[in-house]
């Protein structure tokens, strides 16, 4: 039986989110599976990943395939370099401890680089946020300048009355207005 890592499709549509499932190779994408292993949402930025390493790595070391998109999910999360580790621990070619050392190293390197991405986006956010507002300021100020113009023409310019026509007696002057 062929064993595989893959996702497998939820929520609604255009809001996918994944679960990575451990599943026979048969099994339809959203059908049957052996084990829950994670979720996947790519809505967010940057991604976020929910993964069970320790089970990912185990399925690893048992022989399941990944698919294109987890394998690169796993590589993201260090897995793959900690089977690749194991593998030359199995063969004697380095010993658990330079493995243990190796991808410690490179975990710590991997968190700096995805926190760095997060103020990067924070940042950016901010400062969206703030052109936006100066922006709004000054099309706010400008709307109070002209209405302040406005306002200083009409009392500069001096009020004209026009004069009421005398009409004969017994009518009332129109108004322009018919009853």
């Amino acid at each position: 039986m062929a064993v595989k890592i893959r996702l497998a499709r939820r929520g609604r549509k255009k809001l996918a989110m994944y679960d990575v499932v451990v599943a026979d190779a048969r099994a339809p994408r959203d059908g049957k599976f052996i084990e829950k292993i994670g979720t996947y949402n790519p809505l967010t930025n940057p991604a976020t990943i929910n993964l069970q390493d320790d089970r990912a790595f185990h399925w690893l070391m048992n022989g399941a395939l990944p698919s294109d998109t987890v394998k690169a999910m796993l590589s993201h999360r260090g897995v793959m370099l900690k089977k690749h580790l194991q593998i030359g621990v199995v063969k004697g070619a380095i010993n658990q401890e330079q493995a243990d050392g190796k991808l410690a190293e490179w975990m710590k390197s991997k968190e700096t680089k995805i926190q760095g991405k997060r103020d990067t986006l924070t940042k950016t956010k901010e400062d969206a946020a703030k052109t936006r507002k100066q922006a709004e300021t000054k099309v706010k100020e400008a709307r109070a300048e002209a209405i302040r113009k406005k306002a200083e023409v009409v009392a500069a310019a001096p009020v004209e009355e026009t004069p009421v026509e005398a009409a004969p007696e017994g009518e009332v002057p129109s108004t322009g207005e018919q009853a």
